[in-house]
């Protein structure tokens, strides 16, 4: 059996530094409108990716994929709920970069690649990321009489 053991500090520098490619991809390739629309939607879910492998270090990767997509997804559908309070929020520099501004189909494939990207690495990039668990043995033992 598998115990996952993320190291924490390994995942929390992965995710600084897909913040800093984020940031880096929106100041730099700004003007370019494949990395502008899509490149920073991949990043997001791979930052979320990270962040829930980090903190939920014995979930499986299969388990920290699902939990990715499940909130990705959510936060892209929320997107489509317009209310004062959410537009208000998502007008502030945060709540626009964790909530969005408006759906857009493509950013649900955008998030895909992403958390696929985060899965490569997990599974490819990343040494000694579970150990084994030992087996219990049965043992039997015979009793002098």
């Amino acid at each position: 059996m598998l115990v996952f053991n993320r190291s924490r500090i390994v995942y929390g520098l992965l995710m600084i530094s897909v913040v800093l490619m984020g940031l880096a991809s929106r100041s730099f390739f700004g003007e370019i409108a494949f990395i502008k629309t899509y490149v920073g939607d991949a990043l997001w879910s791979l930052m979320v990716f990270f962040g829930f492998a980090a903190t939920f270090r014995q979930w499986s990767t299969k388990t920290v994929t699902l939990a990715a997509m499940l909130f990705s997804f959510g936060i892209e559908i929320s997107q489509l709920y317009h209310a004062p309070w959410i537009d208000s929020l998502r007008a502030t520099r945060l709540g626009g970069l964790v909530l969005g501004f408006s759906f857009v189909w493509s950013d649900l494939l955008c998030y895909s690649l992403g958390i696929a990207v985060g899965v490569f690495v997990e599974t490819y990039l990343i040494p000694g990321r579970y150990k084994s668990r030992p087996k219990p043995s049965l043992q039997i033992s015979k009793v002098d009489s």
